[in-house]
């Protein structure tokens, strides 16, 4: 099974980056990061009840720990998780 999650960047400042997750534009939650702690958490729910958010956020979690491991923290505005 393919999955896709869209991520748009909404806020970034030395401690933290917030973006925008989900299927596609209009159905979207928002997860956090920690840069310091590096902990992740989930601001806002997917407004969708039969779309299950805790798969979306653990997708976007792991393209966001990407970047702060691989990419010596530089976030795009714009990214997604494909599989």
């Amino acid at each position: 099974m393919a999955s896709y999650v869209l991520l748009l960047k909404d806020y970034e400042d030395s401690e933290s980056v917030i973006y925008r997750f989900g299927p596609n534009e209009k159905i979207m939650g928002k997860i956090k990061l920690n840069k310091l702690t590096r902990q992740f958490s989930e601001l806002e729910r997917l407004p969708d009840e039969n779309i299950p958010s805790k798969f979306y956020f653990d997708r976007a979690a792991q393209r966001m720990a990407i970047y702060l491991a691989r990419e010596g923290g530089v976030f795009p505005n714009k990214t997604a998780f494909e599989s």
